[in-house]
């Protein structure tokens, strides 16, 4: 444990934005965090995880503190489920391949996802069907300034739409240590998500498994999505807004091929990356910052992208889909 001075997070993030940070330590465990964290400091404090749903505008002129912490444990089970605990510092793909390896049933529609464990219920990750909600049981998570540890259940956590009580009620006030999820021993498929259905189709997948449905989920966000390790990126950069069904029904009218859900409280939950392609910004590029080629949603890093490059282009993209459709998209990345 070692505190470095001036450190570049351009390994860090997975943007590959090149800026610095005043002070840079990692932790293994709650004792480390504990004596890294200095609740007077009138410095800021920055917890790191994946650094895949982060965007650096500038340098950061604080200690930022990488979580290391690490294990992976079934601490209980029954009949039907099996709680497996995860350290924070966990990579999520790989937490995701070992439950399959495993046969630990109910995140297997999220395979691919970058980012850590810790990260998992803090943004409610979700894809093809699935949230965190629908797997989690409890975290544990340190206060900074009390320095202890709490237990939040799911309700505690009050999981929104990629949210959490940490991003809203809690930001900055916890550190995420480990998460316990409730997955289940015999499968429940979720294939429901038309693009899922195509691609097993497509594999000619002849028994439904979960190692099978994580394969098709594996295919198409390859296909789909930029490699962070080949092409700065931090996923899909804005949520998919949600808008009145009188609202969609005037859209609708205007713009009749676009796209939306029906949500459980009667509303509609629109496709961002269909507005923003129908605006034109689909693989626009100025200098290093774009719009992905292939997936209008997620903003790319092709080489030495400023943060600030990065940040100008989603607010000009905000502008054009407030202009042409009237609704106010939400960017999904933290921006620092």
């Amino acid at each position: 444990m070692q505190i470095q001075e001036n450190i570049s997070l351009k390994p860090y993030n997975s943007f590959a934005i090149d800026i610095k940070a005043r002070s840079f330590a990692s932790f293994g465990d709650i004792e480390e965090l504990s004596e890294l964290i200095t609740p007077n400091s009138k410095l800021p404090t920055l917890i790191l995880g994946g650094g895949s749903n982060i965007l650096f505008t500038q340098d950061f002129n604080g200690l930022v503190l990488k979580n290391e912490i690490k294990g992976i444990v079934k601490i209980k089970e029954d009949d039907e489920f099996v709680y497996i605990q995860a350290g924070a510092g966990e990579n999520w793909h790989q937490f995701v391949l070992y439950c399959i390896e495993n046969e630990w049933a109910g995140v297997e529609n999220l395979s691919l996802i970058p980012g850590c464990v810790g990260a998992s219920p803090m943004q409610n990750i979700g894809a093809y069907g699935v949230e965190i909600k629908d797997v989690f049981h409890e975290l544990k998570a340190f206060h900074k300034k009390e320095k202890t540890n709490y237990a939040f259940d799911l309700k505690a956590c009050d999981f929104g739409y990629r949210e959490s009580v940490f991003k809203r009620k809690y930001k900055d006030e916890f550190v995420i240590t480990n998460v316990t999820f409730r997955l289940r021993k015999q499968p429940v498929f979720n294939t429901s998500y038309g693009a899922l259905e195509q691609e097993l189709e497509k594999m000619e997948v002849k028994e439904l498994s979960i190692k099978s449905i994580s394969d098709a989920v594996i295919n198409i966000r390859s296909s789909k999505l930029p490699n962070p390790n080949e092409i700065g990126n931090a996923g899909s950069f804005f949520k998919n807004p949600e808008v009145s069904n009188e609202q969609f029904s005037i859209l609708q009218k205007e713009f009749p091929s676009i796209v939306g859900y029906v949500l459980s409280n009667g509303n509609m939950k629109l496709a961002a990356g269909w507005l923003i392609e129908q605006c034109g910004w689909k693989g626009y590029r100025k200098g290093d910052a774009g719009c992905h080629a292939m997936q209008a949603l997620v903003l790319v890093n092709y080489g030495n992208a400023k943060g600030e490059e990065i940040y100008n282009l989603s607010e000009e993209i905000l502008q054009s889909v407030k202009e042409k459709f009237a609704v106010i998209l939400e960017r999904e990345v933290n921006i620092i």
